[in-house]
């Protein structure tokens, strides 16, 4: 006889999955699942959202463990800091030969 199961009813904790991809260097935030322990949300991030071999890695991270800013402090929180002038690059000249600056 089995019981309720733990996943449906919300007792297990949420993890969120990001996903390495072979071409890619950045996780990608993949979707979410529900697990009992951090083992069992990777092994069930692997079964669900590397099905076809699309990753090299997998991250998993308890939602509540996640802490991000409020789109409401965008302005603030990015805003240009002009009372930071060193971190403006305007102290020496970069030479002609460093790509990519």
């Amino acid at each position: 006889m089995s019981g309720p199961d733990p996943a449906v009813d919300g007792e297990w904790p949420l993890y969120e999955v990001f996903v390495r991809g072979k071409r890619g260097l950045n996780h990608v935030h993949v979707g979410s699942l529900h697990a009992a322990d951090d083992d069992m949300a990777v092994r069930r991030a692997r079964d669900v959202y590397t099905r076809r071999n699309e990753g090299v890695s997998i991250w998993v991270v308890r939602s509540g463990d996640i802490t991000a800013s409020s789109p409401d402090e965008k302005d603030p929180l990015f805003a240009p800091s002009g009372d930071k002038v060193y971190r403006h690059p305007t102290f020496y000249e970069i030479p002609g030969d460093v790509p990519h600056m």
